[in-house]
C-alpha cells in the first residue's frame, strides 16, 4: 500500500477512527489495533513475507532476554546470534544472487565453470529497516540502555509500526518503545502538525519527485540520445528526485505517526545546503547514518584509537552504507565516492566544524564562502548520485562520459534552447525555497503568517497531479 495513493487515505482515516474514538480508553487495544493495521499495511504488499517479519520479531524479542544476562560470555553468545539472524535474512533474500554470481566470475577467471541456482522471489519490501530495528533493540540492551520487553505486543509494534516499517526513519528502541509503552492522548496541535507534514511529504512526493522522474527515467535509459547539457538536467534533477522522493515519504511517515500521538525521528535537515560532506550526512537520512555511527563507527573505535583506525572505519561504514542500499557494484562505489569526500575533512579534523549552526545562520543569504562551499558539496553530492541511480556500473561511467564529452564539444547556447530537461527548473525551485525558508527551523510554518492559503494551494497542485498523472513507487521501497 502506497502513502500516495487513495488506498492509504482509506486506511489512515479508517484506523484513526477506530484509535481515538473505539480503542481510546485502552492502551493495551489502542496498541493490538496498530499491531493489527501494521501486519495488514505490510500484507498489502505480499502476504506471504508476513511470516518473514513475524519470525524476525520474534527471534529478536527472545534474544533480549539472553543478552540482558549477568553471564557476559551468554550475552555476548547471543548477541551475535542476533546479528548472525538478521544478517542471515538479509544475505538470503538481499545479497545471495548477488554474491553467487561474483563468485561464479571469479572462479570463472581461472577456467572453473559451474551454473549458479538462483533465488527467484522478489525483494521483501522493508527488509533493511525491520531487521536494523531488530539489531539496534539488542545492541541497546547488551550494552546497558534498556531492558527487554515482556510485552510481546509492544515489542512487535516497535518494530512494525507502518509509518515507518517499509522505508524508515530507523527508529531506536529507546526512543519508540517508551512511547509504545505510555498512554497517549489526543493532542489537536500535534494532530493538526501531523497533516501538515502529511501534505507537505504528499507535495514533495507527487508534484516535485514523480515530475522529475519522467525526465530522469527517459535520459537513463538512452543516454546516448541526449545533448550533454540535457544530461547535466537529467542528473541535476535526480538529486532532487531522490530528495523530495525519500524526504517526501519521511514526513508523511512522522505525519502518519503524529495523527497517532506518536513523534518519530527526524530523517532530513535540509541537506543540500550542508557546506560539506561531513554536514551532509548529518542531515541526510539521518537514521541510518547515525545508526552506522553508533552500532559500527563506534564499536570499532571511531576516531579515538589514531587516524589510521578512524580512516579504516570511516570506509567501512560508508561502502557498509553503499552496499546496504543494494547488491550491487554501483552502491559500493557510491558509497565509497563518499568516503573519499569525508576523509579528507577527518584527516584536517575538519569533520564536525558545521555540527550546530545552519548556513547563514544570523542573515537571509550566504556569504560568497558558503556559497562557494555549498556549491562544492552539492556538485559533489549530484555526480556521486549517478552511481546510485545507474543500472550498473558502466551506466554510470557511459553517462558520465556522454555528459562530458557532449559539454566538452557541442554547443551549449543551441543546446539550452533544444534541451529536454530545462523545465526540470519549474519543480526545484519551489522545494529549494521552501527548505530555504525553514532551514533554521522545520517548524517555522506554525508562525508562516499565509500558512492556509499556502495549504489550499499545495491541495489544489497535488489533487491536480494526483488525477493527471501516474504516481510512481517509493524509491527506497527498494531496499
Amino acid at each position: 500500500m502506497l502513502f500516495n495513493t487513495f488506498d492509504y487515505f482509506i486506511f489512515l482515516t479508517t484506523v484513526f477512527a477506530l484509535y481515538w474514538f473505539v480503542f481510546n480508553k485502552s492502551l493495551k487495544w489502542q496498541n493490538i489495533l496498530v499491531l493489527i493495521a501494521s501486519y495488514f499495511f505490510y500484507g498489502w504488499w505480499n502476504w506471504k513475507f508476513l511470516g518473514l517479519l513475524g519470525l524476525s520479531t520474534l527471534l529478536d524479542y527472545c534474544y533480549g532476554f539472553f543478552v540482558a544476562s549477568p553471564n557476559k560470555s551468554k550475552a555476548k553468545l547471543f548477541l551475535w546470534l542476533s546479528i548472525l539472524n538478521n544478517l542471515g535474512i538479509l544475505a538470503v533474500f538481499k545479497y545471495y544472487n548477488f554474491f553467487i554470481t561474483e563468485f561464479e566470475a571469479a572462479i570463472g577467471m581461472f577456467g572453473i565453470h559451474f551454473t549458479p541456482w538462483l533465488l527467484k522471489i522478489a525483494l521483501p519490501v522493508g527488509i533493511s529497516f525491520y531487521t536494523f530495528h531488530g539489531m539496534s533493540y539488542v545492541f541497546d540492551i547488551y550494552r546497558g540502555k534498556l531492558k527487554p520487553i515482556r510485552n510481546f505486543v509492544e515489542y512487535s509494534l516497535f518494530v512494525a509500526f507502518f509509518p515507518l516499517l517499509v522505508a524508515g526513519p530507523i527508529e531506536r528502541a529507546n526512543h519508540l518503545l517508551p512511547q509504545i509503552q505510555t498512554r497517549r492522548f489526543f493532542n489537536y496541535q500535534q494532530a493538526v502538525e501531523g497533516c501538515r507534514l502529511i501534505l507537505w511529504g504528499m507535495f514533495k512526493k507527487i508534484v516535485i519527485a514523480d515530475s522529475l522522474a519522467t525526465v530522469v527515467n527517459q535520459m537513463y535509459e538512452a543516454p546516448s540520445e541526449y545533448n550533454g547539457l540535457s544530461l547535466l538536467f537529467g542528473m541535476l534533477a535526480f538529486s532532487f528526485q531522490i530528495y523530495g522522493d525519500f524526504s517526501g515519504y519521511s514526513d508523511i511517515a512522522m505525519g502518519s505517526a503524529k495523527l497517532l500521538g506518536f513523534e518519530l525521528l527526524s530523517n532530513f535537515r535540509f541537506p543540500y545546503f550542508s557546506r560539506d560532506i561531513a554536514e551532509f550526512w548529518r542531515r541526510w537520512h539521518i537514521s541510518l547514518s547515525s545508526w552506522f555511527k553508533d552500532y559500527v563507527y563506534i564499536p570499532l573505535g571511531g576516531s579515538k584509537e589514531g587516524k589510521f583506525k578512524a580512516f579504516r572505519n570511516t570506509i567501512i561504514i560508508f561502502l557498509l552504507s553503499g552496499f546496504w542500499h543494494g547488491a550491487s557494484w554501483n552502491f559500493i562505489v557510491w558509497g565509497g565516492i563518499h568516503a573519499c569526500g569525508f576523509l579528507p575533512l577527518l584527516f584536517l579534523d575538519r569533520n564536525r566544524k558545521n555540527v550546530s549552526d545552519t548556513v547563514a545562520q544570523q542573515s537571509l543569504f550566504p556569504s560568497a564562502k558558503e556559497w562557494g562551499q555549498m556549491l562544492l558539496t552539492f556538485t559533489f553530492v549530484t555526480i556521486a548520485w549517478v552511481f546510485f541511480r545507474a543500472h550498473t556500473l558502466t551506466d554510470a561511467i557511459n553517462y558520465l562520459k556522454l555528459m562530458t564529452q557532449g559539454l566538452l564539444t557541442e554547443n551549449l547556447f543551441q543546446n539550452i534552447a533544444d534541451s529536454k530537461g530545462k523545465r526540470i527548473f519549474l519543480y526545484i525551485i519551489p522545494i529549494v525555497l521552501g527548505d530555504w525558508y525553514f532551514r533554521r527551523n522545520e517548524r517555522q510554518l506554525k508562525q508562516f503568517r499565509y500558512k492556509y492559503l499556502f495549504y489550499f494551494m499545495i491541495s489544489l497542485v497535488i489533487l491536480y497531479h494526483f488525477l493527471n498523472a501516474k504516481s510512481d513507487s517509493f524509491i527506497y521501497f527498494q531496499f
